[in-house]
C-alpha cells in the first residue's frame, strides 16, 4: 500500500485502475467508527485523473508505514552482492532521528502557542494553495484536542523528517465542528491571515 522509495500510497482509481498518491494530495481523513484494532481511516484523495476518490487505510498504513516499519522492498547490497530488505535500514534511521529530537511530522498548535510532534492520523482536512507548493492543513492536536490550521510546504507532508523551519498559522480558535465541511475549511483557510511560527521542537 505504501512505497517508502516514492513516499506514496497506492489506491484504486476507476479511470486508471491504480494510482500512486503522496500525502499532500489527501483532502480529508476521518477515523471510522468500529473496532480500534486496527483503527481504519476513510481518506479522500485528489487523483491524477482529475477527480477525488475515497480510500481506506489502517492506522499502521497511515502512521507507521512511511517510517519503513512494513516495507518489504529489497535492494541489491553491492558489498554483499545479495538482495536485502530495506525495512530494517529505514526503521533504524527513523529511530535514530527520533532519539536525536527530530520528528517525522510536526505542526504548530495555535491555542498552546507551541510546535507539536504529530502523525498523519491527526490530520483532518488538506487544501492546496492556489499557486506554488503550499498546502493548508487542519490538524487536531493530540495533546489539547483543539484544531489548528497551518500552511506548510508539500515536502513537509510528503517526506518524513522534512519539516519546514517556519509555517503559516491561522490565528483562530476553531470549534469542534469548524472543520466539518471542505467549503467551510476553504473559507477559513483563505480568508484568515497567517502568521509565521517556528517549528523547532527541541
Amino acid at each position: 500500500m505504501y512505497d517508502s522509495l516514492t513516499t506514496s500510497y497506492t489506491f484504486s482509481c476507476p479511470v486508471h485502475g491504480e494510482t500512486h498518491v503522496v500525502l499532500s494530495r489527501f483532502r480529508r481523513l476521518e477515523e471510522l467508527p468500529g473496532p480500534h484494532h486496527p483503527t481504519v481511516y476513510r481518506v479522500e484523495f485528489a487523483c491524477g485523473c482529475g477527480h477525488d476518490h475515497p480510500g481506506l487505510l489502517t492506522h499502521d498504513e497511515l502512521d507507521w508505514a512511511p517510517l519503513g516499519l512494513q516495507d518489504e522492498t529489497t535492494f541489491l547490497n553491492l558489498m554483499t552482492s545479495r538482495n536485502e530488505p530495506i525495512g530494517g535500514e529505514l526503521v533504524e534511521l527513523a529511530a535514530s532521528r527520533i532519539r536525536a529530537g527530530e520528528w517525522p511530522w510536526s505542526f504548530f498548535c495555535w491555542p498552546e502557542e507551541r510546535p507539536r510532534p504529530v502523525y498523519p492520523s491527526a490530520f483532518m482536512l488538506l487544501a492546496p494553495a492556489g499557486s506554488g507548493d503550499r498546502v493548508g492543513l487542519a490538524v487536531r492536536c493530540p495533546v489539547c484536542g483543539k484544531v489548528s490550521v497551518n500552511l506548510v510546504s508539500r515536502a513537509h507532508l510528503d517526506v518524513p523528517f522534512v519539516n519546514d523551519r517556519e509555517v503559516g498559522v491561522v490565528q483562530h480558535l476553531f470549534e469542534d465542528d469548524a472543520a466539518a465541511t471542505v467549503a467551510e475549511f476553504h473559507e477559513e483557510l483563505w480568508s484568515a491571515a497567517f502568521d509565521a511560527r517556528r517549528l523547532t521542537l527541541s
